[in-house]
């Protein structure tokens, strides 16, 4: 089963938009989601040959999951923006500008798409200054 732990949030400032508040959002509207600044408090870091990945919850399914997704190659620029390795943002709190979007995350067992898919909601990072470490 999907483990999640529900965690004591900060207060939110006027302006910045919550994980649940984005899912909600991009849900409702899934073809242009919601532009606006986001808080967030990485609970789990991924990867794969492509992108890395900023989670929310420490597990990347769950449905009130935001991820922040960036290619690979940012790596090195955003910790240099941020201070500190992204392996160590756990339990960071981060401001990501951009939009969330609903994106649909297909089953491919060896490669091939099953035909069977659930929808993730993410904010794409292109430029490392859409995000900074949340005061």
């Amino acid at each position: 089963g999907c483990a999640h732990r529900a965690a004591v949030a900060p207060p939110m400032v006027p302006g910045w938009i919550s994980p649940p508040e984005a899912v909600h959002a991009a849900n409702d509207d899934p073809h242009r989601g919601i532009r606006g600044s986001f808080v967030v408090t990485v609970q789990a870091v991924g990867e794969d040959e492509r992108r890395i990945y900023l989670n929310t919850e420490r597990d990347y399914r769950h449905q009130l999951n935001l991820t922040i997704a960036l290619d690979r190659s940012l790596r090195d620029a955003l910790q240099a923006q941020l201070g500190l390795p992204l392996e160590q943002l756990h339990n960071h709190r981060l401001l990501v500008q951009g939009t969330a979007r609903r994106v649909r995350i297909d089953f491919t067992p060896d490669g091939r798409p099953s035909g069977k898919y659930y929808f993730q909601t993410h904010v794409d990072v292109t430029d490392p200054r859409q995000v900074r470490l949340a005061p």
